[in-house]
């Protein structure tokens, strides 16, 4: 376990110094090839303009709203389209028969800060549940899902907490929670920093070596800086204390890579058991880092995602 611990870390080193030497020159004309773009919308939360992007599915079965995570918004994570390859999550999932929209939370991608130039997850959640309410409005009589990543795997269940009658499932996904931490009250102290976001940082969620192709890195590293060139600013940390996950009644699959150190079995064999719903699924994702759905076991993990949402039952 150590040994593949030093290689993974000695990887991930490797990948970040390649990138930030590509950065300086041939970085700067890579670009994610999007053979088709997704449909942007702009949905009306209380009054703010939230950007939602939409892959439509032939005869879909189903519909699901991605929510990003902590740093990079839709298009980088959701629908990465390096030459040569198919790494896209939404066309994936429209190949199974699932429409997928795309929500860039406030601050992020196409969505502006608000005035105060700061997100908080009961915003995040309010914001969430707007497009849920929007989307139910397109695509009347059809299943509703809602799927979280990281930080966005939070907002998710936050959200399902507080608006379960808008989810018909939920997908936890990489779920970096710590039980029984507590977080203690937080105000805005002064104007949001706003710092510039950095190519080590992209690079920095590929950790597993062999997973994932350095071409598909470059292509994610630029699209995620050209997408979100300022870092999204967060307050009022202690609004995730409200997250219990005996409060989700809704069906749930947990789901995370078998290497992701941000989401350890441990802690994510506390939020299974502690689940309000008796309707739950958990999978791990061999081979499976913290972008699982990038890596090599994106055919795996968009087969276990689909059979969760598109199984019979309520």
């Amino acid at each position: 376990m150590m040994s593949s611990r030093r290689s993974r870390a000695g990887f991930a080193t490797r990948l970040c110094q390649n990138v930030l030497i590509l950065a300086a020159g041939a970085l700067t004309t890579v670009a994610p090839v999007l053979a088709q773009a997704p449909t942007r919308h702009t949905v009306d939360a209380d009054d703010h303009p939230l950007a939602v992007w939409e892959k439509s599915a032939p005869g879909a079965n189903a519909v699901l709203l991605l929510v990003h995570g902590r740093t990079w918004s839709t298009l980088p994570d959701f629908d990465l389209r390096p030459p040569g390859e198919e790494l896209s999550l939404m066309d994936g999932l429209g190949e199974k028969g699932i429409t997928t929209y795309g929500v860039d939370l406030r601050g992020y991608g196409a969505t502006p800060r608000d005035d105060t130039g700061w997100n908080t997850p009961s915003r995040a959640a309010a914001d969430v549940a707007a497009v849920l309410r929007w989307i139910r409005t397109r695509h009347p009589g059809q299943p509703v899902h809602l799927f979280g990543w990281s930080n966005g795997s939070l907002v998710s269940q936050l959200t399902a907490q507080r608006h379960p009658e808008l989810i018909d499932r939920l997908v936890l996904f990489g779920y970096p929670n710590r039980f029984g931490m507590e977080r203690p009250l937080q105000e805005p102290d002064g104007p949001p920093p706003a710092r510039a976001t950095t190519a080590e940082a992209a690079a920095s969620d590929f950790i597993l070596e062999g997973a994932i192709s350095e071409s598909a890195v470059r292509a994610y590293v630029a699209a995620a800086l050209a997408a979100d060139p300022v870092r999204s600013d967060w307050t009022m940390s202690h609004q995730w204390n409200d997250l219990d996950p005996a409060a989700v009644t809704v069906p749930t699959l947990v789901i995370h890579g078998e290497f992701d150190p941000l989401a350890p079995a441990a802690e994510q064999a506390k939020l299974f058991t502690g689940l309000g719903t008796m309707d739950k699924s958990w999978v791990v994702v061999p081979g499976g880092d913290h972008a699982a759905f990038l890596e090599t076991p994106r055919p795996y993990f968009i087969a276990a995602l689909a059979t969760f949402l598109l199984r019979g039952g309520s």
